[in-house]
């Protein structure tokens, strides 16, 4: 557990919660990175098999990479192993080479959805490439000082909640 969630407490209704949002990434690699936003879906219950995920997110990285210009990356998958849709979030100071033209990945979001689901990753990454194109956004989730914060950023912004 983090922030003092439990796995309960991401009802089937939240794409996001607290305990999926990694403000301070140390990873050396997309991989890396990957891995940890998966392993917190694993602990909420959203992910039952972190390996199969994994895999199926390495696949759709090496048909194209999913980095954007201006520091964003996000990587996203259907797969078997995932219960729910569900989004994740790292911040990396350092950044992270995620494949765009322009250099490396400071907010990174991992879309995880259910194989054989509706498109209803597609609408969440639409909805939150529309809402990174805002500099204001971006700038707020560069400046956020919790998972809390966050977590109500995307509720607002990308679901509007």
């Amino acid at each position: 557990m983090t922030n003092g969630l439990a796995a309960h407490d991401l009802s089937p209704n939240d794409l996001i919660n607290a305990e999926l949002v990694d403000l301070d990434v140390a990873a050396a690699d997309r991989y890396e990175v990957t891995r940890g936003l998966a392993a917190r879906m694993e602990k909420t219950g959203r992910v039952t098999d972190l390996e199969t995920f994994l895999g199926d997110v390495r696949a759709r990285e090496e048909q194209m990479p999913t980095g954007l210009e201006g520091g964003i990356g996000i990587p996203h998958a259907r797969s078997t192993a995932v219960t729910a849709a569900t989004l994740g979030f790292a911040r990396s100071a350092d950044g992270v080479d995620w494949g765009a033209p322009d250099g490396p990945a400071h907010l990174i979001f991992l879309i995880a959805a259910p194989a054989g689901g509706s498109s209803e990753h597609m609408t969440i990454l639409a909805a939150l490439a529309r809402r990174l194109v805002r500099p204001a956004f971006k700038q707020a989730l560069h400046d956020a000082t919790s998972p809390d914060d966050v977590v109500a950023l995307i509720n607002k912004e990308v679901l509007g909640r």
